[in-house]
């Protein structure tokens, strides 16, 4: 669910930050010296890496982020503080060595080889981290063993954080924690390393569920959530675990996924969902990353503001892909991006005719929805009837709908101008006149296009007759 002028909880990532980079080819021989695959015709795409990928996610959901993590003086700091630059505030602690570079060469869009170079550490806090920490209402740690979260760790223990993404080579998280998220990888190996449930018999999900249960207790948190990659996620507060199971199943890149992962429940939690409900909405986005090319389809310009890029709320059983991650795939090869828009208060047969229509026109169908004070000013009190996340959740359940994007403004034009669709679709019971959208529409080659509503069908008509039955 994509949101314009909404509020967000603001949110501070504590950890280490990497500078990624893709070299993208493609390979149709082997090297005449050895039998390696030559990778030509190489293109280069540099994106912010560990906490500062889960940062830079975090603020393309419409959230105000602080990022303090290890920086120094080298070239690699200063392209990744270019690529923050007007998304993520950086607090920087001082960084022994260089910030750590990850670079993977990829044939054909998979993996051919990995190259690291950088071994910097965070060396120290600095008065500035420490009151930003203790300010903050929310606080995620992505945590890569890289210093960050062990220079802060006195300050993280005072004000336990709401999601802590640990890795092998960190420290434990700090106990009070809300919600831990290793990977099943990570849990095994945390398991082993403390004998927590790491001799569980079983599968692996009754593997999974004993070694989470038994990190919540060995760590004193609120729980962990074992990632499953395909399977979704479990849940473990020390019991019962509960599955999550994943809304799509998609071979994609997993790269940065985790941080997709971690960055959603953090944000969910901070704005008040309860853990489960942040489980739902990370499983949710973190599918959604993956299906729409993962850490390689980012590709940040200095000075432009991202796309939003997750679900803000759980999802439904259908639609769970960012809008403009599904404008951009479309796109890419060749095909027709249609957006339909409205209120949707109560869904009803002529909504749904109409947006069965537009998704053939085209080859994906993304709805602009109203959001509860748009609809308010042109409805009226009493209206909407249903809130904007069980709008939302009705139209991602829909066979016919690819995505979901909120506007807050009276007509949608903001919007549109960041999606640019092919096609604009309103229901017949507009005239051309009502139609403001057309002229921006024709901007960058786009039409706007009526479709006929069922007759008798609308919203406005099943409140009256609900209340005249009530009567």
């Amino acid at each position: 669910m994509t949101t314009h002028g909404s509020s967000k909880a603001p949110l501070v990532v504590v950890g280490d930050a990497l500078l990624d980079r893709d070299l993208t080819g493609s390979a149709d021989r082997l090297a005449p010296d050895a039998p390696v695959p030559v990778v030509a015709g190489c293109e280069e795409r540099v994106r912010p890496g560990g906490a500062a990928l889960a940062a830079y996610l975090a603020a393309a959901d419409g959230r105000p982020v602080t990022l303090i993590t290890g920086l120094g003086d080298d070239p690699a700091s200063e392209r990744l503080r270019e690529l923050l630059d007007g998304r993520v505030e950086v607090i920087a602690l001082p960084l022994t060595g260089a910030l750590s570079e990850k670079t993977r060469v990829l044939a054909r869009g998979r993996p051919v080889v990995r190259l690291d170079r950088g071994d910097g550490r965070a060396r120290a806090a600095t008065e500035e981290a420490r009151a930003a920490l203790r300010a903050a209402p929310a606080v995620l740690v992505s945590d890569y063993g890289r210093g960050a979260a062990d220079a802060l760790r006195d300050v993280l223990t005072e004000r336990p954080p709401l999601v802590w993404d640990p890795h092998p080579r960190g420290g434990p998280p700090v106990p009070g924690t809300r919600l831990v998220t290793p990977a099943r990888s990570e849990a095994e190996a945390f398991a082993r390393q403390t004998d927590a449930g790491a001799d569980t018999p079983g599968g692996e999900l009754r593997q999974a569920a004993g070694q989470a249960a038994a990190l919540v207790r060995h760590w004193r948190v609120g729980a962990v959530s074992v990632t499953l990659g395909v399977r979704g996620a479990l849940l473990s507060y020390g019991d019962h675990p509960l599955l999550v199971p994943a809304p799509a199943a998609h071979e994609g890149d997993p790269c940065g996924a985790g941080d997709r992962f971690a960055a959603t429940a953090a944000g969910l939690l901070a704005d008040g969902s309860l853990v489960g409900e942040a489980l739902q909405g990370a499983v949710a986005a973190a599918t959604a990353f993956v299906g729409s090319g993962g850490a390689a389809a980012i590709t940040p310009a200095p000075g432009r503001t991202p796309a939003p890029a997750a679900p803000t709320a759980p999802s439904g059983d259908g639609a769970s892909g960012d809008p403009f991650a599904v404008a951009a795939r479309v796109r890419a090869f060749g095909g027709t991006v249609v957006a339909a828009g409205g209120c949707f208060d109560l869904l009803h047969a002529g909504h749904v005719g109409l947006l069965q229509a537009a998704r053939r026109i085209g080859d994906c169908l993304v709805v602009c929805v109203n959001s509860d004070d748009s609809v308010r000013r042109r409805k009226g009190d009493g209206r909407p009837v249903n809130p904007l996340a069980d709008r939302v959740r009705v139209l991602r359940a829909l066979g016919c709908v690819d995505a979901v994007a909120v506007f807050d403004e009276d007509t949608p034009e903001r919007l549109l101008a960041e999606l640019r669709p092919d096609v604009w679709v309103k229901g017949g019971d507009y005239t051309g006149a009502d139609l403001p959208e057309a002229a921006l529409l024709r901007e960058w080659g786009g039409q706007a296009v009526l479709l006929p509503y069922l007759d008798g069908r609308s919203s406005t008509a099943l409140i009256a007759r609900a209340a005249e039955g009530a009567r």
